[in-house]
């Protein structure tokens, strides 16, 4: 089964990543905008496992608050970015804490990891670049309380299930 695990933050201005994401990101129809904690991977791993490994590593992990702002991009591989501005030490937690024990094999280590929401991925260079250009006037704030964590399935259509979620305290 593949799954990842991810933050879905409720901002009351959503609708303005949802319409960048719309025209820019090719998985916008398949899962909310989100911030990745833990990569896509295989596993057997059971519910109940995956469960266990949470209250253990996650335990008296708090509830915190983010700002996202400034959206950059990554021209090698064509991503663009809704960039962490506030919490990000908190998502590295979560993502540290995660990555340890029963998820340590899955961890990708040849990339480092830093916080985000990917409002796009543009395959051609020139699109790219226009993307970039357009989207540098978007300097709208995004903030809400990161409460909870979630583990999706990704079904062979890459569409997104919430498997679980876990509270934070």
């Amino acid at each position: 089964m593949k799954r990842a695990v991810i933050l879905f933050p409720k901002f009351n201005n959503i609708d303005t990543i949802n319409n960048i994401r719309g025209k820019y990101d090719p998985l916008a129809n398949y899962i909310a905008p989100h911030i990745t904690i833990v990569f896509p991977f295989e596993s057997d791993l059971t519910t109940h496992e995956l469960k266990e490994h949470f209250n253990k590593s996650l335990k008296g992990i708090k509830k915190f608050n983010i700002m996202l702002n400034n959206i950059t991009g990554d021209y090698r591989d064509g991503y663009l970015f809704l960039n962490v501005k506030k919490g990000n030490d908190n998502i590295i937690e979560l993502h540290d804490k995660l990555y340890s024990g029963l998820l340590e094999k899955f961890i990708f280590r040849k990339v480092t990891y830093f916080p985000h929401l990917t409002v796009g991925k543009i395959f051609e260079q020139k699109q790219f670049d226009d993307a970039v250009d357009e989207l540098n006037c978007y300097n709208e704030i995004y903030e809400t309380l990161i409460d909870k964590v979630f583990v999706e399935n990704i079904d062979l259509d890459e569409k997104s299930i919430i498997e679980f979620s876990f509270d934070l305290e």
